[in-house]
């Protein structure tokens, strides 16, 4: 009974019981995911930078495969969705609905057991078909349903955030939602949208050839549904740590939200942006004509108007709230921040190393430029500086935060400034080991391959210095992982008890900012103009592909 009357003495402090474990769960299951992806990761640098040489029965592509799929499939995907729950429970009534935590856990089962199941046959090297599971390197089928299972699962957590949404908006007619879960349903309807592609991947090629129900597979087809969904998948990396910036820093840093309607125009346009833009991952590949590259490339170039109003929003965020504590002269707000609370510091150097990240994107997706960069660790070094560093940063400040406003602890001192300590580790391990990737990559080293020395060939041996920096940087970034993973096992059990409710921070919009546009929640509109958007950039390609690609039979190359 004393143990009963505590929990509900806690609830009353932080989440309502169903919601906090929940969402603990998510967030533990992502944790275990990231230990694993960071060793495999550390690992696997180690072994390509020649520091050391690996067992026989231990493969450098299965510890690739190990290290993507744990770290940028599942970490994510499970913090992300975790995070989306405490939002939606802290700004749309203070709890969940009953029914839709019921399809929450179903969800989260279905993805563990996916997990589990993909984790299996990696470890016992029957899916070593790298991060982008490739084909016509064929995996065992038992990976495909796994990776289907985490997939159906993801679904039905975002129709648990949906249920959620739209219980709140029948209560609340014409009334404009709160702006965190605004941005979850959008966040979750990217989700969506793009997740078809690898769905059909999945499910009508890759699962039927891995049985054995057909001899071939084409390939420009599979990796066209694969890419279809890939780029899009950055941008759900990318719109959670959006939401932090654009909801929960204001608070953190004593300010305002600087508008209720320019974050949510920002999200739609993501949507409309981010997901027919596939065929810049695929412009040196066949099959496609340049045309409809160049489609895709334009609106991939659009996406930079998102961003540079996040941009634009942020620095008059900090600006304003700098001034409102009495700061003068032109920069003087910026001595105002918060530059001893984890909670902002982490977000802030992930925000600039966001710069250099996006214009890495633009390399990328240019014609000319991604023909120098394409197969070398260039584009290796742009994907870790993308969601290693911008995101994984804001994601380890929101951690800090969040498992104490859920167990119930404080953020101490001491978690605060061992936090202020990872992040700079982390940061600083980034930059070395993504700077070498960038200008090694720039030199022709390959990506994708654990062997580059070419017999000491000497353009090869150019490259020896920064494969040195990179695998330094690998274990200054795998220190720091170590360290993030100790604060949050003392977060979780260790850190004192609060004696009131843990701060959960929501920033508060300004009384003179004015109502966003109601056209803004007519979701319908916006699904059908990106559907409309798909349709016109993917149907004549896919199709021309369907009939006119070659199959290929599985390959089997280790």
């Amino acid at each position: 009974m004393e143990n009963t009357l505590r929990d509900r003495s806690s609830d009353q402090m932080s989440f309502h019981v169903q919601d906090r474990r929940l969402i603990l769960a998510h967030l533990g299951f992502a944790f275990i995911a990231f230990l694993i992806g960071v060793v495999a990761g550390l690992v696997q640098a180690l072994q390509r930078t020649g520091f050391i040489t690996l067992p026989s029965n231990i493969g450098y592509y299965q510890l690739l495969t190990a290290h993507g799929v744990s770290l940028a499939l599942i970490f994510t995907t499970f913090f992300i969705i975790g995070y989306l729950y405490s939002g939606l429970a802290k700004t749309l009534g203070g709890k969940l609905l009953p029914s839709a935590n019921m399809v929450a856990w179903i969800g989260f089962y279905m993805m563990v057991i996916g997990t589990l199941l993909g984790l299996m046959m990696i470890i016992t090297n029957d899916a070593t078909v790298l991060y982008t599971f490739y084909a016509p390197m064929q995996a065992s089928p038992i990976f495909y349903i796994g990776l289907a299972l985490v997939v159906v699962g993801s679904w039905l957590s975002g129709i648990a955030i949906f249920m959620n949404y739209h219980h709140w908006r029948k209560k609340h007619p014409g009334e404009s939602s709160p702006l965190f879960a605004y941005m979850a349903v959008a966040t979750m309807v990217l989700w969506l949208i793009c997740t078809v592609g690898v769905a059909i991947e999945v499910l009508f090629q890759l699962i039927p050839w891995s049985l054995g129900w057909t001899d071939k597979i084409n390939v420009e087809l599979s990796r066209t549904f694969f890419w279809y969904f890939g780029h899009p998948l950055v941008y759900f990396w990318l719109l959670p740590a959006y939401i932090y910036w654009y909801v929960q820093i204001p608070k953190i840093i004593g300010g305002k939200i600087f508008s209720n309607s320019l974050p949510r125009l920002t999200f739609i346009l993501f949507i409309l942006y981010s997901i027919p833009v596939g065929f810049h991952h695929q412009l040196m590949e066949p099959g496609v004509s340049s045309f409809w590259k160049f489609l895709q490339v334009v609106l991939t170039m659009l996406v930079v108007i998102p961003s540079l109003m996040t941009a634009f929003a942020l620095i008059a965020t900090f600006e304003l709230a700098g001034r409102s504590k009495g700061a003068k002269g032109l920069f003087g707000w910026f001595t105002k921040l918060p530059w001893k609370d984890v909670r902002f510091v982490s977000t802030f150097l992930g925000m600039l190393i966001f710069i250099p990240a996006g214009a890495g994107g633009v390399v990328n997706a240019s014609f000319q430029l991604d023909q120098v960069v394409h197969n070398t660790l260039f584009i290796t070094g742009h994907f870790h500086i993308t969601i290693a560093a911008a995101v994984i940063l804001t994601f380890f400040a929101i951690a800090y935060w969040l498992v104490p406003s859920l167990r119930n602890r404080q953020l101490t001192p001491f978690a605060n400034n061992l936090g202020l300590i990872q992040c700079w580790i982390w940061t600083i391990g980034m930059l070395i080991m993504s700077t070498a990737m960038h200008i090694v990559g720039v030199l022709g080293e390959p990506r994708r391959t654990s062997y580059t020395t070419y017999n000491n060939h000497p353009a090869a041996e150019v490259w020896e210095p920064y494969r040195l920096f990179t695998g330094i940087g690998s274990i200054i970034l795998f220190l720091s992982a170590v360290l993030f993973l100790i604060n949050i096992v003392y977060l979780w059990f260790f850190a004192p008890k609060a004696e009131s409710e843990v701060d959960f921070p929501i920033g508060e919009v300004g009384e003179e900012q004015p109502k966003p546009p109601a056209i803004l929640e007519r979701w319908s509109v916006w699904i059908g103009i990106t559907i409309a958007l798909v349709i016109i950039a993917y149907t004549i390609p896919v199709i021309h592909m369907a009939q006119h690609a070659p199959g290929s039979p599985p390959i089997r190359s280790w």
